[in-house]
């Protein structure tokens, strides 16, 4: 591994590039990565492996023997398709104050991280995207003679015209400010450290393919962080591979759809970067939280927990049935918490972004409903 690998010392930006099981697609992202012009000095690279068992720990150690700047790695058993935790490995071990993430089947032209550089500003996330390679391009490609290939030259033009229009769809939302597009693309965007940390990063509870980069996106809106595109000036190059067998035929029947589609999105996941335990959570409870059994085992177990004041904004906002609580305040997340039987008013339910049906003796279902939350 270079010597500066274990280095204190802070850099400007970290390349954090995700990989599981392919150890030659790792090979060509990384020389694309030593390619960089114009940035000497000012960046380190973090690969996370989803716990790969091929060579991908030894292209890694060959590569960072090598390399003329900081190169770490971070692993874990690998426990089925978790893209989401991965990021978050790298992005723990980071040490940039910008973060550029890459997926590690994919290269960068030689001008890409400065590219970042000179674009990024405070308060907004750099989206970009991937052309796609065709197979036989694909296999022809090796490190050894990626300093003498044109990459650009390599992208079809049919692929060129595709990320033109991807461009000018971005710049179309962006000036209607729309609230949900376009979406972020986890492959290959860059962001502030401290805007990736304002909403916990990645939420751990995606697992499987899909929809752990959309949900990021969301938050960083909801945090206050633009969406800017940078295809105007640069685009990865995605090196081909058979799918995923874990990929579905169509998104919508992936295995995250319902859990990205749920009400009550907190901004700060509750299982990300960090655990946020019930004791982390803004909580907004009801007047009469002590007028029934329920509603006082629950105001014991949030005892420690912040609370907001009455009709303050908060991050989960709890009303108790039985109970007369309403839900009247700015909360990210509407909790109804209930006891079986409970009498329910017309829309109470419809009110409520989450509902849960508990016994007022059940302790340890409150606790699982209060942890699970948002």
């Amino acid at each position: 591994m270079h010597p500066d690998a274990t280095s204190a010392g802070p850099v400007d930006v970290s390349i954090l590039v995700n990989t599981y099981r392919r150890p030659r697609h790792l090979a060509l992202t990384l020389e694309s990565i030593a390619l960089q012009r114009g940035v000497a000095g000012r960046f380190e690279v973090v690969v996370a492996d989803d716990g790969s068992e091929d060579d991908t720990a030894a292209v890694v150690r060959s590569f960072g023997a090598d390399a003329g700047f900081p190169v770490r790695s971070t692993t874990r058993r690998h426990a089925g398709f978790r893209l989401a935790r991965t990021r978050n490995d790298a992005a723990r071990l980071a040490r940039g104050d910008y973060l550029l993430f890459l997926d590690g089947d994919c290269l960068i032209p030689r001008h890409h991280v400065a590219a970042h550089l000179a674009r990024r500003r405070p308060g907004a996330a750099l989206v970009g995207y991937c052309a796609r390679l065709p197979e036989e391009t694909s296999r022809l490609l090796v490190p050894e003679n990626l300093s003498l290939t044109n990459l650009n030259s390599l992208v079809p033009t049919a692929e060129r015209r595709a990320l033109r229009r991807r461009w000018r769809r971005f710049w179309w939302h962006d000036v209607l400010r729309h609230p949900t597009k376009p979406r972020l693309t986890g492959g290959d965007f860059g962001l502030w450290r401290k805007d990736f940390e304002l909403v916990n990063g990645f939420d751990e509870r995606f697992v499987g393919w899909g929809q752990e980069d959309d949900d990021l996106g969301l938050r960083l809106r909801s945090a206050g962080v633009r969406l800017e595109s940078i295809l105007d000036q640069t685009c990865s190059l995605h090196v081909w591979h058979a799918p995923d067998p874990t990929a579905p035929v169509r998104w919508r029947d992936g295995p995250n759809v319902a859990y990205f589609g749920r009400a009550g999105r907190l901004t700060a996941c509750r299982r990300g970067l960090a655990t946020r335990p019930a004791s982390a959570i803004l909580w907004g409870l009801p007047p009469d939280v002590e007028a029934t059994p329920l509603g006082r085992r629950l105001a014991r177990l949030l005892a420690g927990a912040p609370q907001a004041g009455p009709g303050a904004a908060c991050e989960i906002d709890v009303v108790v049935r039985p109970g007369r609580g309403m839900f009247r305040r700015a909360a990210e997340c509407r909790l109804l918490v209930t006891t079986p039987g409970a009498t329910l008013g017309r829309g109470e339910r419809g009110g409520a972004d989450c509902t849960a049906e508990v016994g007022p003796e059940d302790e340890a279902a409150l606790v699982a409903i209060l942890d699970g939350a948002g």
